[in-house]
Protein backbone atom coordinates (compact mmCIF):
# COMPACT_ATOMS: atom_id res chain seq x y z
CA UNK A 1 0.00 0.00 0.00
CA UNK A 2 2.69 2.23 1.03
CA UNK A 3 4.21 1.90 -2.28
CA UNK A 4 1.34 2.31 -4.21
CA UNK A 5 0.57 5.93 -2.45
CA UNK A 6 4.80 6.58 -2.82
CA UNK A 7 4.31 6.07 -6.69
CA UNK A 8 1.07 7.87 -6.59
CA UNK A 9 2.66 11.45 -5.43
CA UNK A 10 5.98 10.60 -6.86
CA UNK A 11 4.11 10.67 -10.22
CA UNK A 12 2.16 13.62 -9.20
CA UNK A 13 4.87 15.92 -8.08
CA UNK A 14 7.16 14.63 -11.19
CA UNK A 15 3.94 15.89 -13.32
CA UNK A 16 3.81 18.84 -10.90
CA UNK A 17 6.99 19.91 -11.86
CA UNK A 18 7.58 19.57 -15.74
CA UNK A 19 4.22 20.81 -16.27
CA UNK A 20 5.37 24.20 -14.15
CA UNK A 21 3.23 23.92 -11.24
CA UNK A 22 5.98 24.14 -9.29
CA UNK A 23 8.37 27.27 -10.61
CA UNK A 24 12.01 27.13 -10.79
CA UNK A 25 13.90 27.04 -7.59
CA UNK A 26 10.36 26.71 -5.54
CA UNK A 27 10.58 24.78 -2.24
CA UNK A 28 9.39 21.15 -2.18
CA UNK A 29 8.51 21.55 1.65
CA UNK A 30 7.28 17.39 2.61
CA UNK A 31 4.88 18.75 5.41
CA UNK A 32 2.73 20.68 3.01
CA UNK A 33 2.83 18.32 0.21
CA UNK A 34 2.03 15.36 2.85
CA UNK A 35 -0.74 17.70 4.28
CA UNK A 36 -2.06 18.35 -0.04
CA UNK A 37 -2.09 15.04 -0.69
CA UNK A 38 -3.46 13.06 2.26
CA UNK A 39 -0.36 10.98 2.41
CA UNK A 40 2.28 10.20 5.43
CA UNK A 41 5.71 12.28 5.72
CA UNK A 42 7.18 8.71 4.82
CA UNK A 43 5.65 8.41 1.45
CA UNK A 44 6.26 12.06 0.58
CA UNK A 45 10.25 11.81 1.17
CA UNK A 46 10.38 8.53 -0.50
CA UNK A 47 9.23 10.51 -3.35
CA UNK A 48 11.22 13.45 -3.27
CA UNK A 49 14.29 11.49 -3.05
CA UNK A 50 13.08 9.34 -6.02
CA UNK A 51 12.88 13.02 -8.00
CA UNK A 52 16.32 13.86 -6.77
CA UNK A 53 17.45 10.69 -8.24
CA UNK A 54 15.93 11.61 -11.43
CA UNK A 55 17.18 15.35 -11.26
CA UNK A 56 14.14 16.95 -11.12
CA UNK A 57 14.52 17.77 -7.17
CA UNK A 58 17.48 19.27 -5.56
CA UNK A 59 18.22 17.87 -2.12
CA UNK A 60 19.77 21.18 -0.19
CA UNK A 61 21.72 20.54 3.42
CA UNK A 62 19.43 21.23 6.38
CA UNK A 63 16.79 23.32 4.06
CA UNK A 64 14.78 20.10 2.38
CA UNK A 65 14.22 19.82 -0.99
CA UNK A 66 13.65 22.16 -4.06
CA UNK A 67 12.63 22.35 -7.76
CA UNK A 68 16.01 23.24 -10.10
CA UNK A 69 16.81 26.56 -11.76
CA UNK A 70 17.21 26.65 -15.77
CA UNK A 71 20.72 28.84 -14.80
CA UNK A 72 21.97 25.40 -13.13
CA UNK A 73 25.22 24.61 -14.88
CA UNK A 74 24.55 20.51 -14.49
CA UNK A 75 22.01 21.25 -17.73
CA UNK A 76 25.01 22.09 -20.12
CA UNK A 77 26.73 19.43 -18.34
CA UNK A 78 23.89 16.85 -18.80
CA UNK A 79 23.66 18.45 -22.75
CA UNK A 80 27.50 17.93 -23.62
CA UNK A 81 26.81 14.07 -21.85
CA UNK A 82 24.17 13.26 -24.53
CA UNK A 83 25.60 15.16 -27.47
CA UNK A 84 28.26 13.18 -27.19
CA UNK A 85 27.07 9.39 -26.09
CA UNK A 86 23.61 9.52 -27.63
CA UNK A 87 25.34 10.14 -31.18
CA UNK A 88 27.32 7.54 -30.58
CA UNK A 89 24.92 4.95 -30.02
CA UNK A 90 23.09 6.27 -32.87
CA UNK A 91 25.86 5.18 -35.26
CA UNK A 92 25.99 1.38 -33.62
CA UNK A 93 21.70 1.63 -33.58
CA UNK A 94 22.49 2.29 -37.46
CA UNK A 95 25.35 -0.27 -38.62
CA UNK A 96 23.30 -3.01 -36.56
CA UNK A 97 19.46 -2.23 -37.00
CA UNK A 98 17.65 -4.85 -39.10
CA UNK A 99 14.08 -4.61 -40.98
CA UNK A 100 12.16 -4.50 -37.85
CA UNK A 101 14.64 -1.96 -35.88
CA UNK A 102 13.15 0.41 -39.35
CA UNK A 103 9.91 -0.60 -38.95
CA UNK A 104 9.95 0.91 -35.31
CA UNK A 105 11.71 3.60 -36.20
CA UNK A 106 9.11 4.61 -38.72
CA UNK A 107 6.52 4.24 -36.92
CA UNK A 108 7.40 6.24 -33.86
CA UNK A 109 8.54 8.81 -36.02
CA UNK A 110 4.74 8.50 -37.36
CA UNK A 111 3.13 8.60 -34.56
CA UNK A 112 5.32 12.04 -33.12
CA UNK A 113 4.70 13.80 -36.38
CA UNK A 114 0.81 13.08 -35.75
CA UNK A 115 0.69 13.95 -32.27
CA UNK A 116 -0.06 17.91 -31.65
CA UNK A 117 2.52 19.71 -29.61
CA UNK A 118 -0.34 20.93 -27.85
CA UNK A 119 -1.07 17.91 -26.34
CA UNK A 120 1.94 18.40 -23.96
CA UNK A 121 1.99 14.84 -22.50
CA UNK A 122 0.97 12.78 -25.47
CA UNK A 123 3.61 14.46 -27.02
CA UNK A 124 6.02 14.25 -24.64
CA UNK A 125 5.82 10.11 -24.60
CA UNK A 126 5.68 10.14 -28.69
CA UNK A 127 9.15 11.93 -28.11
CA UNK A 128 10.52 9.77 -26.25
CA UNK A 129 9.38 6.75 -27.87
CA UNK A 130 10.78 8.16 -31.12
CA UNK A 131 14.58 9.14 -29.86
CA UNK A 132 14.20 5.69 -28.02
CA UNK A 133 13.55 3.89 -31.36
CA UNK A 134 16.09 5.51 -33.17
CA UNK A 135 18.86 4.12 -30.70
CA UNK A 136 17.50 0.34 -29.80
CA UNK A 137 18.77 -1.24 -33.04
CA UNK A 138 21.90 -0.83 -31.03
CA UNK A 139 20.85 -3.87 -29.18
CA UNK A 140 23.29 -2.92 -26.13
CA UNK A 141 20.80 -2.96 -22.91
CA UNK A 142 23.65 -1.34 -20.76
CA UNK A 143 23.61 1.84 -23.71
CA UNK A 144 19.59 2.05 -23.78
CA UNK A 145 19.08 2.00 -19.60
CA UNK A 146 21.77 4.75 -20.01
CA UNK A 147 19.49 6.59 -22.25
CA UNK A 148 16.77 5.84 -20.35
CA UNK A 149 18.36 7.50 -17.25
CA UNK A 150 19.96 10.76 -19.24
CA UNK A 151 16.42 10.91 -20.93
CA UNK A 152 14.51 11.21 -17.44
CA UNK A 153 16.83 14.16 -16.35
CA UNK A 154 17.21 16.24 -19.81
CA UNK A 155 13.39 16.44 -19.66
CA UNK A 156 13.36 19.23 -17.47
CA UNK A 157 15.46 21.37 -19.72
CA UNK A 158 13.29 20.68 -22.39
CA UNK A 159 10.37 22.04 -20.65
CA UNK A 160 12.05 25.02 -20.03
CA UNK A 161 13.84 25.49 -23.41
CA UNK A 162 10.11 25.88 -24.81
CA UNK A 163 9.19 28.62 -23.04
CA UNK A 164 12.30 30.25 -22.99
CA UNK A 165 13.97 29.81 -26.18
CA UNK A 166 13.45 31.08 -29.91
CA UNK A 167 10.62 29.06 -31.41
CA UNK A 168 12.62 25.44 -33.41
CA UNK A 169 11.07 23.52 -36.35
CA UNK A 170 11.15 20.45 -33.90
CA UNK A 171 9.07 18.26 -37.13
CA UNK A 172 12.02 19.15 -39.29
CA UNK A 173 14.74 18.05 -36.98
CA UNK A 174 13.06 14.76 -36.40
CA UNK A 175 12.22 14.18 -39.67
CA UNK A 176 15.70 14.66 -40.90
CA UNK A 177 16.77 12.31 -38.63
CA UNK A 178 14.73 9.39 -39.19
CA UNK A 179 15.54 9.76 -43.17
CA UNK A 180 19.19 9.98 -42.15
CA UNK A 181 19.07 6.84 -39.93
CA UNK A 182 16.74 5.09 -42.30
CA UNK A 183 19.31 6.15 -45.57
CA UNK A 184 22.09 4.28 -42.96
CA UNK A 185 24.19 7.77 -43.39
CA UNK A 186 25.97 6.91 -40.35
CA UNK A 187 27.61 10.28 -40.08
CA UNK A 188 24.97 12.45 -40.63
CA UNK A 189 22.66 10.24 -38.18
CA UNK A 190 25.16 11.21 -35.66
CA UNK A 191 25.89 14.76 -36.60
CA UNK A 192 22.07 15.65 -36.74
CA UNK A 193 21.37 13.85 -33.40
CA UNK A 194 24.27 15.81 -31.64
CA UNK A 195 23.11 19.52 -33.01
CA UNK A 196 19.43 18.25 -32.01
CA UNK A 197 19.99 17.92 -28.48
CA UNK A 198 22.99 20.56 -27.64
CA UNK A 199 20.53 23.25 -29.05
CA UNK A 200 17.93 22.34 -26.52
CA UNK A 201 20.19 23.03 -23.86
CA UNK A 202 21.83 26.08 -25.49
CA UNK A 203 17.63 28.28 -25.66
CA UNK A 204 18.68 27.87 -21.67
CA UNK A 205 21.17 30.60 -22.17
CA UNK A 206 18.84 32.33 -23.94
Amino acid sequence: MKQMLSERVYTTIRDEILSGGFAPGAALKPQELAGAYGVSLAVVREALVRLVGDGLADRLTNRGFAVPTPSDQRWQDLAEARATFEPAVLRLSVQRGDLEWESRVRAAHHRLARTPAYEKGAWSIAHREFHRALLDGCGNAVMLETFDRLWVASELVRVWATDLAPPRDHAGEHRALEEAALAGEVDRAAELLAAHVSLTAAGLRG
